[in-house]
C-alpha cells in the first residue's frame, strides 16, 4: 500500500476522535464550542495565513491576492448566510423537537474543513514524492492538528437542525478526502500560488465562523470565564502545535 495513503488514514483516525468528542459532551458543549473557536482562530494565524503569504507574493491593485482571497471569503460566507437566512444563536440545538432551518454558514464551513483536510492528504502526498523524511514530518505536523479538525467539523455544525447525522456523514467524508488527497499527491504537483489562494479563502472562512457563530453560540449558552478561559486554552494549544512541527 502507499505509504502516505495508509498514514492519511491514520490522521483520518485521529479526526474521527474529535469528532466523537464534540458529539458526545453535550453537556459540556459550551466549553467544546469554546475550545472549537480556540482551535480555528489559532490555526489562522497561526498556521495558515503564514503560509499562504509565503506560497503567493502576487498582488492585485497593489495588494496581495491572498488578502484579498481572505476577505472575499469572509464576504462570501457572510452573504450566504443573508441570502438564504440562518436561525438566531439558540437555547440549544439539542432538547427541542422542532425542526430548525438548516444553518448555511455552519455547513459550507464543514464542506470547506473538507476541503482543507483534502489538500492535507495531498500535501502529505507530496512530500513523501520530494523524501521519506520529509513526507514523515508533514504526517506528524497533519496528525498534530488532526483531532481539532474533527472537533472543528462537528463544531460547525452545532446550529444545524440534523447535528448527529450530519456529523457523522461530514466525518466520514473528512476521512474519505484526507485519503484521496494522499492518493493523488502521491502522482501530481499542485502550484504553490493556487494553494494559497484556496488556504486564504479558506481562513475568511474560519474567521467569520469563529467570530459570528461559534462564540457566540458558546457563551449564549453558559455565559462563563471558563468558556473564555477554554477560548484562551484552543488558541493556546493551537500555538504550541504549530511552534512545535
Amino acid at each position: 500500500m502507499n505509504i502516505a495513503v495508509a498514514l492519511a488514514g491514520v490522521t483520518a483516525l485521529s479526526t474521527t476522535a474529535g469528532g466523537y468528542l464534540a458529539i458526545r459532551a453535550r453537556d459540556r458543549l459550551h466549553l467544546v464550542l469554546g475550545l472549537s473557536a480556540g482551535l480555528l482562530l489559532g490555526l489562522v494565524a497561526f498556521d495558515l495565513l503564514p503560509e499562504v503569504f509565503t506560497l503567493n507574493s502576487n498582488t492585485f491593485g497593489n495588494v496581495r491576492t491572498v488578502s484579498i482571497a481572505f476577505v472575499l471569503g469572509f464576504l462570501l460566507l457572510h452573504f450566504a448566510e443573508q441570502i438564504f437566512g440562518s436561525h438566531e444563536p439558540a437555547q440549544s440545538t439539542y432538547g427541542h423537537d422542532h425542526n430548525h432551518a438548516v444553518n448555511i454558514a455552519g455547513t459550507l464551513g464543514a464542506l470547506a474543513m473538507g476541503g482543507h483536510v483534502f489538500l492535507d492528504g495531498l500535501a502529505l502526498g507530496i512530500a513523501f514524492q520530494v523524501s521519506n523524511s520529509l513526507g514523515y514530518a508533514v504526517f506528524i505536523a497533519i496528525l498534530s492538528h488532526a483531532f481539532s479538525d474533527g472537533l472543528n467539523t462537528v463544531s460547525l455544525l452545532i446550529k444545524s437542525g440534523h447535528l448527529t447525522k450530519s456529523a457523522s456523514a461530514l466525518l466520514g467524508l473528512d476521512a474519505i478526502m484526507r485519503i484521496s488527497g494522499a492518493a493523488l499527491g502521491s502522482y501530481i504537483t499542485i502550484s504553490d500560488p493556487l494553494l494559497a489562494i484556496y488556504l486564504a479563502t479558506f481562513s475568511g472562512f474560519v474567521i467569520y465562523l469563529a467570530t459570528s457563530h461559534i462564540l457566540p453560540e458558546a457563551h449564549s449558552r453558559h455565559p462563563s470565564r471558563l468558556t473564555m478561559l477554554a477560548t484562551i486554552v484552543g488558541v493556546c494549544a493551537m500555538w504550541i502545535i504549530v511552534g512545535n512541527i
